[in-house]
C-alpha cells in the first residue's frame, strides 16, 4: 500500500475576528465605528475602514464629537475600498449610503442605516455617534465578547 501523500495544511484561522466599515467618504460614520470598535473592543478585533470615494479628510465635527468622548480619530484619513480590504475582514458594515462590497462566501455584511454626518455641525453629530456606539457595542457582543465579563 503507497504511503499517504502530504495532508493539504488547513487554511490558517485569524486569532481574532475583523471587521470593515464603509462608507462613501470613509470621512464620517465609518470612521467614528472603526473608532468606536477599536477603543472598546481593544485588541480582540481588527479593525479597518473604508470609502468607494474617499474625502480629503476626516470631518471635522465627527473629529470633534469623537474627542468629546475621549477618542481621538484626527490622525485618521480617508482610505479606497479594496477588494483585498472586504476579502481579508469577517465582517463588513455599510452605512447606509447605498456602498456595496465585493461579496465572498463565508463573510457577514451588515448595513446600518444612519445619517450621513457630511456638512453638518457637531450637535448633530453627536446622535450619529451615539447611534454608533450602542451598535458597534451590540456587535463585539455577537463577535468579541470579553472574557473577563
Amino acid at each position: 500500500m503507497p504511503a499517504p501523500g502530504p495532508a493539504a495544511a488547513p487554511e490558517p484561522r485569524r486569532s481574532k475576528p475583523s471587521v470593515l466599515f464603509v462608507c462613501v467618504h470613509n470621512a464620517g460614520r465609518s470612521q467614528m465605528a472603526a473608532a468606536w470598535l477599536t477603543h472598546l473592543a481593544g485588541d480582540r478585533v481588527e479593525v479597518r475602514s473604508a470609502g468607494s470615494r474617499p474625502g480629503e479628510a476626516v470631518n471635522p465635527a465627527a473629529v470633534e464629537a469623537m474627542r468629546e468622548v475621549g477618542v481621538d480619530i484626527s490622525a485618521e484619513v480617508p482610505k479606497v475600498l479594496t477588494v483585498d480590504a472586504v476579502r481579508e475582514s469577517d465582517v463588513c458594515v455599510t452605512m447606509g449610503c447605498g456602498d456595496t462590497c465585493p461579496v465572498f462566501p463565508g463573510k457577514r455584511y451588515l448595513d446600518w442605516d444612519l445619517q450621513d454626518p457630511a456638512g453638518q455641525g457637531v450637535a448633530a453629530v453627536r446622535p450619529i455617534r451615539d447611534e454608533i456606539r450602542v451598535l458597534v457595542e451590540g456587535l463585539i457582543a455577537e463577535i468579541a465578547p470579553d472574557p473577563a465579563a
